[in-house]
């Protein structure tokens, strides 16, 4: 699937790559990558009311869809920022590369509307544009695209922003290829010195600059973003990860805030080990719904009535027989694994996953490539950076991660609680066991004097699951709670309930109703 076919995907889930997942899966070094142009940089750091070399992009949404979105423009700058916010030094800076989309309709204008997809790892610009498309393809309604400035941008490290890239495509193969709940010790070996290799790789080629990519100095960039478009204040769309990113936001520049949506909330009071944990709670619970709805739906669901026992014996039978694909891969449990994951970002993408396991007890493993691809960011065999910059960032973030040992008793304590999902995530810790960059852990606590944020929950959404979202509102002290009764990860734009809540809320600043609950559809 071409990135241009992936639109409606992409739009419909504010893109399947914005997981903020640790699975044991990373990325090529990404060399293929081309160079996004329409940039251009300052040899200073951003600096508030420092102006911006905005030059005309179209380049970017004809890459990525084939064309332009109607009646929008789009222009594209660089922001030159201090690599580390904490010792900056005269010259070390890294590039943040944004897009601004503006309708000719635009009117009464309030100011830019920052996006962050998620991930970490996920590149604003490429949300941008797809969210461009306006509300016919769930992306943005006309009331917001008529008040603001869309600004898009690919946060240090990630897509077009002095991208990490330090992980060669064969191991990033072999990962995803592994089976996610090695029980033989030499397996399990096998795959923690995969983990090691790699982490070991990333240490070697950029060394103590590791730490620069944390959280916390990504939310000093969106501060440097803010007062570089001229904004007051902040107006943030956070998606995933992104809620996180804003929540850091709103503890270090409370005063400069002036509305953040935060969906699919991260709860950053939860330890390494404990978040992990929550994510295989969520993935499982959402894995059941969609066996549920298989069970409901057999006339969409070609593997009904059990399609948990199908999906168990295509993971078994795939350990001694994997059916090979058209491209010289061959359908490993790991694949399968990630299809699955792949297919519970959205509840469209459960007659997919239903469609492709049927399809691959046929001889056919291109569905079950397909959905992993998607997830993946695997294109004609390459991959993008999303996952090293998911790798530094999240390794970056996290102040003590278990040992081996720990990893290996979690993956079966786990697997007891969470049999689908729980031991992928055990294993999926080992990447920053073995990290060998500094820490820059970010703030927890209270936004003290920030106005009311939004935090939007879905109940079944499985990479952030639903109880981090009163967690992440109580933990800043200013949160509102706002929750979608669907399926899938991240609400907004999805129903007409959750878009009128929220466009009031960044328009008019009104809060939505304390205890609002949206139907499903």
């Amino acid at each position: 699937m071409d990135r241009r076919s992936r639109l409606a995907v992409a739009v419909l889930s504010v893109l399947v790559l914005t997981a903020g997942c640790t699975l044991p899966a990373f990325a090529p070094d990404g060399s293929d990558q081309p160079a996004r142009q329409g940039g251009a940089s300052t040899p200073a750091p951003a600096e508030s009311g420092s102006a911006i070399r905005w030059k005309p992009c179209p380049e970017v949404p004809r890459g990525l869809v084939g064309r332009t979105a109607a009646g929008m423009t789009y222009d594209c700058a660089t922001v030159p920022v201090p690599k580390d916010w904490a010792a900056p030094v005269a010259g070390e800076t890294y590039g943040i590369d944004m897009i601004r989309i503006r309708s000719d309709r635009q009117k009464d204008r309030i100011g830019s509307l920052l996006l962050n997809p998620g991930g970490p790892g996920g590149s604003g610009i490429d949300v941008a544009v797809y969210l461009s498309f306006g509300q016919a393809l769930g992306g943005l309604p006309t009331e917001v695209t008529d008040r603001f400035d869309i600004v898009g941008f690919d946060p240090r490290g990630v897509g077009e922003s002095d991208p990490v890239k330090c992980i060669s495509t064969k191991d990033q193969d072999a990962s995803f290829a592994a089976d996610p709940d090695p029980a033989e010790q030499a397996a399990f070996d096998e795959i923690a010195a995969l983990n090691k290799r790699i982490a070991d790789g990333c240490a070697k080629e950029y060394g103590p600059s590791l730490r620069t990519y944390s959280t916390e100095q990504a939310a000093r960039d969106l501060d440097a973003l803010r007062a570089a478009v001229g904004d007051e204040k902040l107006t943030y769309l956070g998606f995933s990860y992104g809620t996180l990113l804003g929540a850091t936001y709103a503890q270090l520049f409370p005063k400069n805030v002036r509305a953040l949506v935060l969906d699919g909330a991260v709860d950053p009071t939860e330890n390494y080990v404990s978040g992990s944990e929550q994510q295989a709670k969520g993935f499982e619970r959402a894995f059941t719904n969609f066996t549920k709805w298989c069970t409901q739906n057999a006339a969409k669901c070609p593997i009904a009535p059990d399609a948990r026992g199908a999906v168990t014996d295509a993971l078994a039978k795939a350990e001694t027989s994997p059916v090979p694909g058209a491209d010289g891969r061959e359908a490993t449990p790991g694949w399968i694994f990630l299809s699955v994951i792949s297919s519970l970002y959205t509840e469209s993408g459960w007659t997919s996953l239903a469609e492709a396991i049927d399809a691959l007890a046929a001889g056919d493993a291109e569905g079950v490539f397909e959905l992993a691809d998607q997830y993946a960011e695997r294109e004609d065999g390459k991959y993008s950076n999303l996952f090293d910059a998911n790798l530094a960032v999240n390794c970056a973030d996290t102040d003590k991660a278990p040992t081996v040992a720990e990893v290996r008793r979690l993956q079966g304590e786990w697997r007891t609680k969470y049999p689908m999902f729980g031991p992928a995530l055990a294993i999926g810790m080992l990447p920053c066991t073995y990290w060998g960059g500094q820490r820059d852990p970010y703030p927890v606590g209270k936004a003290e004097g920030a106005p009311p944020i939004v935090v939007v929950g879905t109940t079944g959404d499985p990479a952030t699951p639903y109880e981090n979202t009163a967690d992440l509102a109580n933990m800043l002290g200013v949160g509102h709670v706002l929750t979608w009764e669907g399926e899938g990860h991240t609400a907004y734009p999805s129903t007409a309930c959750i878009r009128d809540a929220v466009d009031a809320y960044l328009i008019d600043l009104k809060v939505p109703q304390e205890g609002l609950r949206c139907p499903p559809k």
